[in-house]
Formats: C-alpha cells, sequence, structure tokens
C-alpha cells in the first residue's frame, strides 16, 4: 500500500508524493548523503547537507540551491489535525478547564508576568488536586476563575495577553 508524504520547501511550497513514486524515480547514490537525480531528462545533483530526523527537517542542495524541506506523513497529518503538534502550545491565548472541578488557590493575577511551567491555579476534580501551568512565556490579560468557585468542562479561567 502506498503512503503519502506532504513535503514543504522554504516554508512557503508544498506538494504531495507516494511512497510509488519515491521507488519509481530514476536516482543513485554517487556518495554519502549525495545523490544523481534524473526527472524529465534532465540531470539533478542533489545532497543532504543537514538533518533532523525526529523533527523531519532537511537542507539539500539541488544543482546548488539549498532548500529547506519538512516531510510530513500521514501521522503527522493526524497529529496536526487533532490538536497536538509540536509547539502547538506556545500559541495558546487562553487556559480552559480541562474538566469540571473546584478552583482552590489563584496564584496569578492580571498584569503578572509568567514564564513556561509557572502555576497559574490549583483545580480540584475527583478528589485529585491538579496544578494548572502556564504553557509559554507571557503576561496575564484576565483572571475569569474565582476561588472556591466550581467550573464545568471548557470554561474560561485564566487570557494571556
Amino acid at each position: 500500500m502506498s503512503q503519502k508524504f506532504n513535503i514543504i520547501v522554504n516554508d512557503s511550497n508544498s506538494f504531495e508524493i507516494d511512497s510509488d513514486a519515491i521507488k519509481s524515480l530514476d536516482i543513485v547514490e554517487t556518495k554519502n548523503n549525495s545523490f544523481h537525480l534524473l526527472k524529465d531528462n534532465k540531470p539533478y545533483t542533489i545532497e543532504i547537507t543537514k538533518r533532523d530526523f525526529n523533527s523531519k527537517n532537511y537542507s539539500v542542495t539541488v544543482n546548488n540551491n539549498i532548500y529547506a524541506i519538512k516531510i510530513e506523513d500521514a501521522l503527522d497529518a493526524l497529529i496536526k489535525s487533532m490538536g497536538f503538534e509540536v509547539g502547538a502550545s506556545k500559541k495558546v491565548d487562553s487556559i480552559k478547564a480541562p474538566m469540571p472541578g473546584l478552583i482552590l488557590d489563584i496564584m496569578v493575577k492580571s498584569g503578572d508576568e509568567v514564564q513556561t511551567d509557572t502555576p497559574l491555579l490549583i483545580l480540584e476534580a475527583m478528589k485529585m488536586e491538579n496544578s494548572i501551568v502556564s504553557p509559554r512565556d507571557g503576561v496575564i490579560k484576565s483572571v475569569t476563575g474565582i476561588k472556591g468557585h466550581t467550573v464545568d468542562k471548557g470554561e474560561l479561567l485564566i487570557e494571556f495577553e
């Protein structure tokens, strides 16, 4: 079964390719991390100059032109669609109650500067105390949660500027 990949070039251009098309390429490794590709009767000299296998980021030189390449597969697309992509927490502008519970303590107020992992509040749910921490550096815009009050899942508690 063919696997599909989304290729993003220089953070601006993207295209989709499948594993069958990759296998059909007329490409030969000439030396370690260097390749010769023949596509539509045109020769290409390719060298992988940098690679980060975990993040699937590569720097590739094709005929002396350098390209930043990011490869996403079906799992990456699924993770992204669910909002769990790497770095997604850095985009958070508000904190909502992850579950219904009772606010036991609020450690911040409007105007406070916080760092990543700074404790913001304690939410008691199912007889457990859950420390809610800051997902990013920032300034607190507003605190709508009130100590001693119960909250529903998804209720807005804190907003960032």
